[in-house]
């Protein structure tokens, strides 16, 4: 549930057909920058009841993914 609705969610914001996202999809490819990951937080946060601060580390769908998921397992 976590890996769709993030893409569902990339795939809106970036207006890019979801099927060509993969977990190795990076944003910069996307053209996500600081400020768009930083919205993206904020929506993440409220989907999933959780709170994200983002990081340079986390660049990939499949970083994302992980670590959004890392924070739902912890309730």
């Amino acid at each position: 549930m976590v890996k769709e609705k993030i893409i569902e969610m990339l795939a809106e914001a970036t207006d890019t057909e979801a099927s060509e996202l993969t977990m190795g999809t990076k944003f910069s490819d996307l053209g996500i920058d600081s400020l768009d990951m930083t919205e993206m937080c904020m929506e993440l946060e409220d989907e999933f009841g959780i709170e994200f601060t983002p990081s340079p580390e986390i660049d990939t769908v499949g970083k994302l993914v992980e670590a959004v998921e890392k924070l739902t397992n912890e309730d």
